[in-house]
């Protein structure tokens, strides 16, 4: 079996969970389509705890994300795909998207980027969001936009550039002197409070 069959041997193993479980469709797009704003939601609620701790991990992860788009995009110019409701026939397609070149999964990107970034940080507690981040790139796959190929390189990108910026940004004294003068000025607008070291 050539690699070609075998991506779409697993996209169809995926997609047509959907036709088997129907029930589950409608929550499967919801996640495969609607995530991004409670991780978002998450990012500001971290932000918001004002420690250094979790301020520095959501610049470690806007980094990372932007590197691995930046790679992403890249690889895109070398290696190109539509999405499978393009090409394949019978496609459980669930969610409406354009056609483009869907090598490398954008929303795997965001996913890992973010969410290894919050677990190299965060162990305890990080294994959920690496879990979401998980059931985004199989949701993605689930709803028929997206090879396993996509995102499995999707995934590896965001938790490389994940390490990536967690090495790196500490040893940028730029950020930390940048992060100094944005809460001196946040001071002026927000009360001061408690910084919690347990979130």
């Amino acid at each position: 079996m050539s690699f070609s069959e075998w991506n779409i041997a697993a996209f169809r193993m995926v997609n047509d969970l959907g036709k088997e479980y129907q029930f589950l469709n409608s929550s499967i797009s919801i996640i495969a389509e609607y995530t991004v704003f409670v991780l978002a939601l998450i990012m500001l609620v971290y932000w918001f705890t004002r420690t250094n701790k979790n301020r520095m991990m959501v610049i470690q992860a806007i980094i990372a994300f932007i590197v691995a788009e930046i790679i992403g995009k890249t690889v895109g110019q070398f290696y190109s795909n539509y999405q499978p409701f393009a090409v394949l026939p019978n496609v459980n397609k669930l969610v409406n998207h354009a056609v483009d070149n869907s090598f490398p999964s954008d929303h795997t990107i965001l996913f890992f980027s973010i969410c290894f970034s919050i677990w190299l940080v965060h162990k305890k507690s990080g294994w959920i969001w690496l879990i979401l981040a998980f059931g985004v790139g199989i949701s993605r796959i689930w709803v028929g936009v997206h090879y396993p190929f996509d995102v499995a390189t999707g995934a590896f990108l965001g938790i490389f550039s994940a390490v990536l910026a967690y090495w790196l940004a500490p040893k940028l004294s730029f950020l930390q002197s940048l992060l100094s003068i944005y809460e001196r000025g946040e001071r002026y607008i927000l009360p001061s409070k408690d910084r919690s070291k347990n979130f």
